[in-house]
């Protein structure tokens, strides 16, 4: 991981949500930076978007995939097409109706998820130790009221949070 840098940004050179959106990326980047150290480096940060649908055992077609992900049926059997060949995911019969193809996540796109978890853990301990636990779960606090306050408190917690436009 890289060590911090001497010359921060002073707080009031950026607006919160730039702020918060620059601290999301370096993190992020930190992540993808230890999941290519696991052996996931092809994995990159917009196919996120996609696995957040297919946590929790979720089975969604690719239709329901697109609707979920607001984007169109080509769109998301694109990015279906690309994490399938890349092992990631994989497309499973519909008990109900043989003729439908739900998309689930292989041994491989668990690990992967599970790598993340664990990536994202050593970030927040990282800081942890840095800052402080306390400080750390202050400023995570106000950050998750934040989000409500903006009004992105639902698409979290339904894992519908889309790419930005």
């Amino acid at each position: 991981m890289p060590e911090p840098s001497s010359h921060a940004v002073a707080p009031n050179d950026l607006d919160t949500g730039s702020l918060a959106l620059f601290v999301g990326f370096a993190s992020s980047q930190l992540v993808q930076e230890q999941l290519a150290e696991q052996g996931f480096g092809d994995l990159r940060f917009s196919h996120g978007y996609v696995f957040q649908h297919l946590v929790d055992d979720a089975r969604p077609t690719v239709g329901e995939l697109a609707a979920k992900l607001d984007m169109t049926q080509q769109g998301a059997s694109k990015a279906v097409v690309e994490l399938e060949r890349l092992g990631y995911v994989e497309r499973v019969a519909d008990p109900q109706d043989a003729r439908a193809r739900r998309v689930a996540l292989t041994a491989h796109g668990r690990a992967a998820v599970a790598a993340a978890r664990r990536a994202r853990s050593a970030v927040d301990e990282r800081l942890a130790a840095r800052f402080g636990a306390d400080r750390l779960a202050e400023h995570r606090a106000l950050l998750a009221q934040l989000l409500d306050e903006l009004g992105g408190t639902t698409d979290v917690r339904r894992r519908s949070v889309h790419p930005p436009a």
